[in-house]
This record gives structure tokens, C-alpha cells and sequence, in this order.
């Protein structure tokens, strides 16, 4: 297969910091689209990746799934997309195409596993797939999306995945109007959810450890803030909210949660803590309550999720940085040190 070389980011192992290195890219076939990366946001899941904190990363790896760019080339039958639009391309890069999930829209879930846009087996050409932190991005026009004309566009790239994590499962359990509905975790993907429910109409209550980040929540437009440690503020909400989206990536209590939830109510998890989380029977048996799980969305709810959005004027909080600084933003990010999403202006990559 033909290919060429581009510059990228990445790094050769769990313990080395990421560097300027040269990829290869595929040759654009006849259902292709070529892009010329403008941003890509930085996501926690990158981070877990670099460090192979879950196990399965290959080196070298070139991490970034947050993809917003301008389309530089087409293959010769794609038919929904032209020279210099604006697209995006979020985690999911290939599928089978044919199992029920594929053909329902939710191929997230595909039987024969998703290609996610860095650290897959690529089937096409081989090896691994690399990210967005590049000069460019090949990729299937089934899994490109249209990017509408945010004001800011650096803001709108990180809506490619933690913008349709929360959106998903926001639709999915019903925010709308009369919905009393908890956030936990005010992050990436926290800070999101809230604009997003309050969007849908939902009076939201955002649940935190952090007392600095009690008034950000309201600013963000959350009804309430509680801080998690206040007990008598967290007794408030006993047996008062329909669901709730946990954003957490640390181990922490969620029985403490499933507690808020009115009778069916339940706790939806999007972030990733590494180690597994202890569920108490009692919790979920008292009140028919459930703790379950939510995992980005497909390729057409991602569409849907960017275009409401865009009417919504939604975009992610975001700190634009030059890929040159990549690592030090990963360090903050461990820290928590963001508020809330760093983006990097890949035109600081140079040719």
C-alpha cells in the first residue's frame, strides 16, 4: 500500500515523554478523506494510553482522538464531503459494518470490535493506527463527521469524544424538562455535561470534591453545586434525582450516589477509574435502582450531538496550547490542572 510521511507527536514508551517523531500515512483510497489537522483536544483516555494504565498499548503510539481539520483530498467516490470543509473525526475510525450494532448506528458496540483513530490493529494498512497529534488524518468518510462553523473553533474540537460521552447518555435516560439530574465530577467531560443537560432542559446538580470548583458549576449554568464532603448539603438530595452521570476516572465511593436516586433512578458511568468499583447490594435493591454504563456514541448520534451544539452555541472550556508543550499539559492534567480541556493548535507542528 502506498503511504507517506508526516510529522506527528508521540512516544516510544510508558516512560518516556512524547517527542516530535515521523509517521506513516496511508494513500487516500477511493472512500477516503484526507484532512489537514487545524486542532485536537487532549483527553484523560490519552493519558491512561501513554502510560499503558490499562494494558494493551503498543509503542510507538501517537495518541489523539479529538480530531477537528479541513478536508485537503477526497477519494474518488466519496460523495459527502469536498476540498476545504470543515470535518471532525472522533475515536471511532472503522467497523464491521455489518453486525446488528453497525446497522443500528451504535457501532461502538460493534461484534467484531471497533478501529478506534490511534492504538488499533489497522486493518487497512497494517500495524497500529496513530492519532491527531499531526499534520494530517486518513480515514474512511463513514466515520468523518460534518463540523459546523463554531465561533471557536479550537473550543468545538473536544465535543469529537467528551462532548458525545455525556451527550449519549444524557439522550439515552431522557434529560428534558423535569428531570432532576446529578453530575459528578466537574472535568472534561463534567463541565460539558452540565451545558449540555441544562441545554435539554434538565435542572441539574453538580456533585464535586473540589470546593474551588462549587461556583465554577454554576457559572458553567448548574442550578446546584454540592460539595461532596457536606454531608448534611448531600442528605438534601436523598432519593431526589432521576440520574446521574459519574465522570470520575479515580476510585471513589458510588454508593454514596446510588443513595441520591429516586425509585428506577440511575447512575451512569462514562469516566474510567483503573481500578473496579465495589457496589453495594443494598443500593441497588432499595429503590430498583441501577448503576450502568455509557460508552461514547456512533458516528451519526456524534453528528447530531456537534449540530445541537452548534445551535445551543455549546463549546468545551479550553486552554490552546502549542504541541511543543504537550507534555507539560499532560503533567497538569494529572494534577487536575485545567479548567477543563486542553486543545492543541497543531499548526505549531511544522512541516
Amino acid at each position: 500500500m502506498n503511504t507517506h510521511s508526516i510529522k506527528a507527536y508521540g512516544t516510544v514508551s510508558a516512560t518516556q515523554p512524547l517527542q516530535e517523531m515521523d509517521i506513516n500515512r496511508r494513500a487516500v483510497l477511493a472512500h477516503d478523506v484526507e484532512l489537514e489537522i487545524l486542532y485536537c483536544g487532549i483527553c484523560h483516555s490519552d493519558l491512561h494510553s501513554i502510560h499503558n494504565d490499562w494494558g494493551g498499548t503498543t509503542y510507538p503510539i501517537v495518541p489523539g482522538h479529538e480530531i477537528l481539520g479541513r478536508v485537503t483530498k477526497i477519494g474518488e467516490h466519496v460523495k459527502n464531503f469536498k476540498i476545504e470543509e470543515l470535518v471532525g473525526v472522533g475515536c471511532i475510525v472503522d467497523s464491521c459494518g455489518h453486525c446488528e450494532y453497525c446497522e443500528d448506528g451504535i457501532e461502538q458496540f460493534c461484534d467484531e470490535g471497533v478501529t478506534f483513530s490511534f492504538n488499533s490493529p489497522d486493518k487497512i494498512s497494517g500495524g497500529m493506527t496513530y492519532g491527531g497529534f499531526a499534520k494530517t488524518y486518513v480515514c474512511n468518510e463513514k466515520y468523518v463527521v460534518h463540523m459546523p462553523e463554531f465561533k471557536d473553533l479550537a473550543a468545538a474540537a473536544s465535543l469529537l469524544c467528551a462532548g458525545i460521552t455525556v451527550y449519549s447518555p444524557l439522550k439515552h435516560w431522557g434529560a428534558a424538562p423535569g428531570k432532576k439530574i446529578g453530575i459528578l465530577g466537574i472535568g472534561g467531560l463534567g463541565h460539558l455535561a452540565i451545558k449540555i443537560a441544562k441545554a435539554m432542559g434538565a435542572e441539574v446538580i453538580v456533585f464535586t470534591t473540589s470546593p474551588s470548583k462549587v461556583e465554577d458549576a454554576k457559572r458553567l449554568g448548574a442550578d446546584e453545586a454540592v460539595l461532596s464532603s457536606d454531608a448534611e448539603a448531600m442528605a438534601k438530595y436523598n432519593r431526589k434525582l432521576h440520574f446521574i452521570i459519574d465522570t470520575v476516572s479515580a476510585k471513589h465511593d458510588v454508593n454514596t450516589y446510588l443513595n441520591l436516586l429516586r425509585h428506577d433512578g440511575t447512575v451512569v458511568m462514562v469516566g474510567l477509574p483503573v481500578e473496579p468499583l465495589e457496589i453495594s447490594a443494598f443500593d441497588v435493591v432499595h429503590g430498583r435502582r441501577s448503576f450502568a454504563g455509557s460508552n461514547i456514541g456512533g458516528i451519526a448520534e456524534t453528528q447530531e450531538m456537534l449540530d445541537f451544539c452548534f445551535e445551543h452555541n455549546i463549546t468545551a472550556e479550553s486552554e490552546i496550547i502549542n504541541i511543543q508543550d504537550v507534555n507539560t499539559a499532560f503533567d497538569r492534567l494529572e494534577k487536575g490542572d485545567v479548567k477543563y480541556r486542553f486543545v492543541i493548535d497543531m499548526a505549531s507542528l511544522k512541516n
